[in-house]
């Protein structure tokens, strides 16, 4: 019965669960060529130190098998491979419209080996990968846009190897003294910036709005923790602008 579809949230509006997957694909399709524009005028280029951080701090085992989550454009999978140079990475992601500019962009990427590169089209509360496989799962600014970010970490978990690390970089909840300015530049400029530079203002205006319905620092670790993974802590980085989360599937 129709009454008895679940409600979710796509940015400020309620939808039925399988009405938002559809949303948020129909959205990164739409702005897949211009992301990368995008995010510098967002963050006026500042989400470039924030990922070069996050992926100068993760500690990768030599031979490592990563699995980069809703990395379509390629940004962390070609970071990751120039910090380990002996990985292998599969950058995975539910959109194939982000998948092909990352291939695109590999090709272009002359100081990386694009062999150790597998791109697979996938959604991230469901993973086509076998149960521990990966010393290393990375997602940078993709699991806010998940119906059900807690199967994403489950999921995680599952395709780690014990001892196996989890890393997420996602935007948060920023300190109270900054708010009011942060949220006067997401409400009034990035939609603009979106119709501007992207000819797409709805899109921007949902990815504004979906930062504020993520669960904050606190909540997610919760999340984490409940999932099963141990050590979990988590990094503020611009005054809790975006956060990194970490957690380690245990050993057995």
């Amino acid at each position: 019965m129709e009454g008895d579809k679940k409600k979710t949230h796509f940015g400020f509006t309620d939808v039925d669960e399988a009405e938002k997957e559809k949303k948020v694909h129909h959205v990164f399709a739409n702005v897949a060529k211009k992301y990368d524009l995008m995010n510098d005028a967002m963050s006026m280029g500042v989400h470039r130190l924030w990922k070069d951080y996050y992926v100068g701090g993760l500690q990768i085992p030599y031979n490592a098998k990563i699995l980069d989550m809703a990395g379509g454009t390629g940004d962390i999978a070609f970071r990751l491979l120039r910090h380990s140079p002996t990985a292998k990475v599969t950058v995975s992601d539910i959109n194939q419209p982000m998948l092909d500019v990352g291939k695109e962009r590999a090709e272009k990427e002359r100081d990386i080996q694009t062999s150790r590169l597998e791109w697979v089209c996938a959604n991230a509360e469901q993973m086509p990968f076998e149960s521990n496989t990966y010393d290393l799962f990375t997602m940078s600014f993709g699991i806010r846009n998940c119906t059900h970010p807690e199967k994403v970490v489950r999921e995680a978990f599952r395709v780690l190897k014990p001892g196996g690390q989890l890393a997420i970089l996602e935007f948060s909840e920023v300190n109270s003294a900054l708010k009011p300015i942060y949220d006067a530049y997401s409400f009034n400029v990035i939609p603009v910036l979106g119709e501007i530079l992207a000819s797409d203002r709805e899109s921007y205006q949902y990815l504004v709005e979906s930062i504020r319905k993520f669960p904050n620092q606190d909540e997610f670790a919760r999340i984490i923790r409940e999932e099963g993974f141990g050590h979990v802590r988590y990094e503020n980085m611009t005054f809790g602008v975006c956060s990194i989360h970490k957690g380690t599937k245990p050993r057995k």
